[in-house]
């Protein structure tokens, strides 16, 4: 039985308990304590506007190890000409929007909602949640944004307004900051040709929730 969440109480239900396309619960809010605490247990929010707020804990988890990150020829000619000027955590409200408005493929509307943007930049606010931002001439043209939750950076959403610029924000993921895994959250081809792969909810809390020696 699916799990109803309170406002008042911050808890999840054991991830063992989620149906079989990871919907676990529905309800509770966005604050950032329970975000941080749904994150830091493999649990992320995703739901439509008409929709109570949904709470998932997938079976297999999609990822992306940084070492294993495939580069095409042809993506390593486009970042070797300097087309690209990419920055970190330099306009997250920007990019955040942009990933909510723009326009995609076989998509109709928006899964990040007026109330999520709100959430997720107080999270930035508080240093939990960063953005990589793609620039092509001081415009703007793609990037991401996610969760950090130790060394594991849990991505939410990407967008491109010119071709490559969001495998120009993935790569500056991987290459320049230090992260132990990526979450990708969702499959799509185009990530899988970059190295992602399907690992089990057990490795994927094992690495989730491991620590630099420095933290303890």
């Amino acid at each position: 039985m699916l799990t109803r969440l309170s406002e008042n109480r911050i808890w999840f239900p054991s991830t063992e308990l989620a149906e079989e396309d990871g919907l676990l619960a529905f309800g509770g809010d966005l604050s950032a304590e329970r975000l941080l605490l749904a994150y830091s247990n493999g649990i992320f929010p995703w739901y439509s506007e008409a929709d109570p707020i949904l709470w998932y804990a997938p079976r297999k988890r999609f990822v992306l190890f940084p070492q294993k990150l495939k580069i095409s020829a042809s993506m390593i000619k486009v970042l070797n000409s300097g087309k690209f000027k990419v920055t970190y955590d330099q306009d997250f409200a920007q990019i955040i929007q942009s990933c909510a408005t723009i326009k995609r493929t076989k998509q109709e509307g928006t899964w990040i909602t007026a109330e999520m943007m709100s959430a997720y930049i107080a999270l930035h606010e508080l240093g939990h949640a960063h953005s990589v931002e793609v620039w092509e001439n001081n415009l703007l043209v793609g990037g991401l944004y996610g969760v950090q939750i130790n060394q594991v950076f849990c991505g939410e959403s990407m967008f491109s307004r010119v071709s490559n610029a969001s495998k120009a924000a993935l790569i500056y993921l991987c290459q320049k900051l230090d992260f132990k895994m990526i979450d990708c959250q969702v499959y799509t081809q185009h990530l899988e040709s970059m190295g992602a792969e399907f690992i089990s909810s057990d490795e994927y809390l094992n690495v989730l929730q491991s620590k630099k020696k420095s933290d303890f």
